[in-house]
């Protein structure tokens, strides 16, 4: 009789237990998302893509500008150089030297000028996209969202939900 007793009080806490053991753990809900292929779908992506290379087709033009002036300074001072007087020969070379520097100055100014105008376009989507990550993740009352552009993601369970529509949706992407 005692064991059974005990057997009953052992099978009755350990029910209790269990089940406030179940309520202490927390549900937990994995998502992913890649903010990347978000970004690629967004309109305003294809927009700064366009703003982007239309400066960097501007750039081009102003080099190929500056490459002519310099191609053309290299060609008449190698074909008259036999004829130029010494301080000619070097007011010419020192006009060359100043112009190649321009250029490369030129090409470092350009470039860093693109990726100013690339951060300054593309900053407010992904802001937006992670602002849309956030409301989706409560709404839907994911625990986690992990990121599949972020090359940090390992393993990705596979009953994991594709929170992509979601956040499509929350972005007006079709």
């Amino acid at each position: 009789m005692t064991k059974r007793v005990f057997f009953t009080l052992s099978l009755l806490i350990s029910l209790v237990g269990g089940t406030a053991f179940s309520q202490v753990l927390p549900q937990v809900s994995v998502a992913y998302v890649n903010t990347t292929q978000l970004l690629d779908q967004m309109p305003e992506k294809a927009q700064a893509t366009q703003q982007l290379l239309t400066l960097s087709e501007n750039y081009e033009k102003e080099l190929e500008l500056m490459q002519n002036e310099y191609n053309k300074k290299y060609s008449d001072y190698i074909t008259y150089q036999a004829s130029l007087s010494e301080n000619i020969k070097l007011r010419r070379m020192q006009e060359l030297t100043e112009l190649e520097s321009r250029i490369t100055q030129f090409m470092e100014l350009a470039q860093k000028d693109i990726e100013n105008r690339e951060k300054e376009l593309l900053e407010p989507l992904k802001q937006k996209i992670n602002n849309a990550i956030h409301h989706v993740g409560i709404e839907q009352g994911y625990t986690v969202i992990y990121d599949l552009a972020n090359p940090g993601i390992a393993f990705v369970s596979p009953d994991a939900v594709n929170a992509n529509p979601y956040v499509k949706s929350k972005l007006g992407i079709r």
